[in-house]
């Protein structure tokens, strides 16, 4: 099993859920000498691989280059991965992306549809929001003693959970073309903040930032959130604030 971005969030929880299920696991990362945008060392990487999990992600706010970033990695998946008879690719994106007018979600929409028309089968996985980001927006969006925070309704889902089910996807017999999951609640983007600072016992002032134009508009109107069919994964905030998993990001 070979796992695109294996080092970030998402794809490291992936590793661990695969290594805990027996599966021999192949990272592929500029790491370890692959770099799948341009396809640098990916062949070699995808020799006697079954199944691929692409939870790769880009830094960037700008469509086109996110857009670029994409779409060139799944495309060199399943090219590469077809050459080398690799069986399946799981692909990871974001619940709500075709409700909310973002230049980013633009680009994951594009990368679905370079997942859909590839050579592999394959199945993509739209998960929520993590419990993560909220801390990972503290990271980058605090000046001072104050930390800022869009104002904008989550259903976050442990990105440790995400790994098991794209896991659970890759070995599974028959899946469908697309499957959606989150987390059990509901809760605002600024509280869930404001938890991670007491948790972490912070003294950091939470200021909601309201996001301009339709995008602002939809995600405060809970676009981001789960449908009736969205399959729903553990744990929720509280729980999973209690657990090990912020301790690793700086608790």
């Amino acid at each position: 099993m070979a796992i695109a971005g294996g080092t970030g969030t998402v794809g490291r929880h992936v590793v661990g859920a695969a290594r805990r299920h027996g599966h021999e696991v192949v990272v592929l990362s500029r790491r370890t000498g692959v770099d799948v945008q341009t396809g640098e060392g990916l062949a070699q990487a995808l020799e006697g691989v079954e199944v691929v999990i692409d939870t790769t992600n880009v830094a960037t706010p700008t469509r086109a280059r996110a857009t670029a970033f994409f779409t060139a990695v799944a495309a060199n998946l399943h090219r590469v991965g077809a050459a080398q008879q690799v069986a399946r690719l799981v692909s990871l994106s974001i619940v709500g992306i075709d409700r909310v007018p973002l230049g980013y979600y633009r680009a994951k929409l594009a990368q679905e549809s370079a997942v859909r028309v590839g050579a592999l089968p394959a199945t993509i996985v739209r998960a929520t929001q993590f419990h993560e980001f909220a801390a990972q927006i503290l990271g980058r969006a605090k000046v001072g003693p104050i930390g800022f925070m869009p104002s904008m309704r989550i259903q976050p889902i442990a990105a440790r959970a995400v790994g098991e089910f794209l896991v659970e996807t890759a070995v599974a017999p028959a899946y469908p073309d697309i499957v959606e999951i989150a987390g059990p609640e509901t809760i605002g983007l600024v509280d869930m903040a404001r938890r991670v600072v007491r948790c972490r016992g912070q003294r950091l002032a939470i200021v909601p930032l309201r996001l301009p134009g339709g995008a602002g508009k939809a995600v405060r109107g809970g676009a981001l959130l789960a449908t009736p069919a969205t399959r729903l994964l553990g744990p929720g905030p509280d729980a999973w604030l209690e657990g090990d998993d912020l301790a690793g990001m700086g608790r």
